[in-house]
This record gives C-alpha cells, structure tokens and sequence, in this order.
C-alpha cells in the first residue's frame, strides 16, 4: 500500500525586517560621509529620527558592527570607526587578491546573459557619475562587481569580498569627490574590467614579490 501523499512545507520568503531597513539607512550615511569617523550614534536621536522605538535601533547597531563600520563602546555607545591608514592599505590588498581568484574563477562561465547583465549595471553607474549622484555610487558600484563574481559561484568568497567593499566603499567615495579627474579614472577602470573585456584580458592585475595587487574602484 503506498503512502498518502503529503503536501510539501511552504517556505515564506522573508521580507526585510526594520532593523535590517535602518541599518542600510545607517549604512549609506556613514558610507556618503554624513557620519564621520570617531561620530557617536546615538539610540535615542536615531530612534526619534526615525521614529521608531530603540529596540529595533539596538538591532540595527549590532548589524553595523558586524560588518565594521560601528564600533560598540562601554559607557559611550556606538561610534563609527576608525581604520589606521596601513590597515586600509591592508582591506584593498585583500580585496585585490580575492578579486582576482574569483575573476579567474568566472571567466570561464561568463554566459551572454552575465555579460548583458554587468554592462547594463555599468551604464546606471557611469550615469550615476556623470549626475554626481553620490548615494547611488555605493550600491550600483558592489552590484557592478558582483556582476563580474557571480559566474564563479563561489558564495563565501563572494561573501568576504562584499564585507571588505563595505569597509573601503567609504574611502573609495571621498577619493572620488575630492581628487581632480577620479571620476574619469573609474569610468575608465570599469570598462576595462568589464566582463567583454576581461574574456579576453585576463585580471586586471596580478601581485608579485615586487608589486602589490591593486583592485579597481
């Protein structure tokens, strides 16, 4: 006798929860430079901001934490980090070596809808440039480089190397404000490690004992 038939569980897609909103909220203001290094953010000014309780602000804090952009201070809250000049130096080297693995990893599965997908991304980020658009630059810029990842399927270094944008996004920015023809620079940069491109070039760089990987903005 076979047996009864039964109904698979319905698994729910979650939505996005308040703390995870206001942490991205959070997020963007730190990365745009609205909150600078060694700022306090405080729960009941950004609860009342946002009008919205302090629990879920609380949660959104340990969210910043966990990917290094808030540090959580005794008897001083939460305080947006500093990172020492040779450590930043540091993260890009790291992202420039992940970067290339990855890269190499997913050349040979770029498909034409990868490389329809990454020049699109492009196009809204080299647009987001030209309108000064500062608060699209962060999020198009990660999407752009994931685009070029993806084909690896390679989840935890994929995983890695967006904890270590996040951290240099910051520096990325205020390099792209402040410094004369930077913006030129990256336009050029992302279309030379476009994914049409790099089928036929390879990394865009490859460290040795005498040179430093350097990762494109």
């Amino acid at each position: 006798m076979s047996e009864k038939w039964r109904r698979p569980p319905i698994h729910r897609i979650k939505r996005q929860s308040l703390p995870e909103t206001l942490a991205d909220s959070l997020r963007e203001r730190i990365l745009n430079g609205e909150f600078k290094e060694g700022d306090p953010l405080v729960q009941e000014a950004i609860a009342e901001e946002y009008e919205v309780s302090r629990m879920p602000v609380r949660e959104a804090l340990r969210l910043l934490e966990a990917s290094g952009l808030i540090a959580m201070k005794t008897h001083k809250g939460a305080i947006v980090t500093s990172i020492p000049t040779e450590e930043i130096g540091e993260l890009f080297e790291l992202r420039a070596l992940l970067e290339c693995e990855i890269l190499g990893r997913a050349i040979p599965r770029v498909t034409d809808d990868h490389l329809v997908n990454s020049q699109s991304i492009l196009t809204q980020l080299e647009d987001a440039y030209h309108r000064r658009d500062v608060h699209s630059w962060g999020g198009l810029n990660w999407e752009f480089h994931r685009s070029l990842y993806i084909a690896a399927q390679r989840t935890q270094t994929l995983s890695v190397i967006q904890g270590l944008n996040v951290q240099t996004d910051r520096y990325i920015r205020l390099q792209l404000i402040l410094t004369a023809g930077a913006l030129a620079d990256a336009e050029q940069e992302h279309r030379e490690s476009s994914l049409s491109q790099k089928t036929h070039s390879g990394c865009w760089a490859k460290p040795d004992s005498r040179d430093q990987a350097k990762p494109f903005r």
